[in-house]
């Protein structure tokens, strides 16, 4: 008998196998699917000897020190912070947009003030920002938006910015000063042996048993457990019931190159041509030294591993039918990107599976409590 089945090995799965085990003394069977613990964050070993990122480019970064204090204890790290260059114009630009980026752009010697000028002067007016489209014009004007905005996301996601929510759009805002970094949380850094050692860490308890290669359905009925938490694709918990949850995948083209270094940058976007998205190198995020060097090309794909739940009302509208049905369930708890279907990053994960854990500490205590008053 297990005190919990938790399905999905990933970041949700994984920190509430370890406070489970660690801080309540209860014994948890998680169980995934893929062959491998980590989830998307998995990272590995290629060929060329060169660790990489199975998954695409994970970068971790969080405004919290609670996740970060958490984390810690299974990793030690590496300061990283992320820069991003877009193609452009036949032009290597910083991104997001920044002065740099518009005085590379248009030849011009603008300060911060004249940029913010500048944006001012090309935005469009809109009242209400329901799309992508509108995030990205009523900020910067429509002929940033057609050079940046427009085609990459038709490629990330088969579908117009006029069609997206505008939440989108808002995750990467223009800038006003010469910050290139693309993200400005306050703990940025890389797991120093790589995600995969950190997972391992984590999951390394007497109370914890890992099941991998492995679906919960085919062995459910033939293991005891007393409550489940599930961090799998909510419709399929449901046998889609309603149908089938909208998802964007991506198809990964790994290359290795006889190179010290084969793009100026960790990564690069292409927003206007090609039938990739964007090229990430390894070595930058890692800081592995190797005479040779592995990139990843990302091309977008309806069909796949689900990645990327796509913001759209009517799918938001299908979610809460699943959600509904969700918490009818008993004894089950559904938590992470895909059981909620929201696009988290990793940090967002993390802390809603230590609040997931939180609320069952409590819950238990209260209980306690409960019977100790009888």
């Amino acid at each position: 008998m297990f005190d919990y089945l938790i399905v999905g090995a990933g970041f949700a799965g994984s920190v509430l196998a370890e406070r489970l085990a660690s801080q309540m003394n209860r014994s948890v069977l998680l169980c995934d699917k893929r062959p491998h613990i980590g989830g998307n964050a998995y990272d590995c070993y290629d060929d060329a000897g060169i660790l990489i990122h199975k998954y695409g480019p994970h970068i971790f970064h969080t405004a919290s020190p609670r996740i970060f204090r958490y984390l810690s204890q299974f990793t030690g790290w590496r300061p990283y912070e992320h820069h991003v260059l877009a193609h452009v114009d036949g032009k290597l630009v910083p991104f997001p947009i920044n002065v740099d980026t518009v005085n590379a752009l248009y030849g011009t010697s603008y300060s911060p003030a004249e940029v913010e000028a500048f944006f001012a002067r090309v935005a469009e007016p809109i009242k209400h920002c329901r799309t992508s489209e509108d995030a990205v014009v009523s900020k910067v004007g429509r002929e940033l938006y057609e050079k940046f905005f427009r085609n990459y996301t038709r490629k990330q996601w088969g579908l117009d910015p006029s069609e997206l929510d505008a939440a989108v759009a808002s995750r990467v805002p223009a800038r006003t000063n010469h910050d290139s970094r693309y993200f400005t949380d306050e703990f940025q850094a890389m797991p120093l042996r790589g995600y995969t050692r950190m997972f391992e860490n984590m999951l390394d308890h007497k109370n914890i048993r890992v099941l991998l290669n492995t679906d919960y359905r085919e062995f459910m009925n033939e293991v005891s457990f007393r409550e489940m938490i599930y961090t799998g694709p909510v419709d399929a918990f449901f046998d889609f019931r309603y149908g089938k949850l909208p998802y964007r995948s991506i198809e990964f083209k790994f290359d290795t190159h006889d190179r010290e270094v084969f793009q100026p940058n960790a990564v690069i976007n292409y927003p206007n041509e090609h039938d990739y998205t964007r090229i990430t190198e390894f070595k930058y995020l890692t800081g592995q030294e190797h005479p040779k060097t592995s990139v990843v090309y990302e091309f977008p794909r309806d069909e796949g591993d689900p990645y990327y739940p796509v913001p759209r009302p009517e799918n938001g509208e299908l979610y809460r039918k699943y959600k509904a049905l969700a918490e009818a369930t008993p004894n089950v708890r559904f938590v992470g990107r895909l059981a909620t279907y929201r696009y988290y990053n990793m940090d967002q994960v993390v802390g809603q599976a230590l609040a997931t854990f939180d609320q069952i500490r409590e819950a238990t205590l209260d209980g306690a409590a409960v019977t100790v008053a009888a």
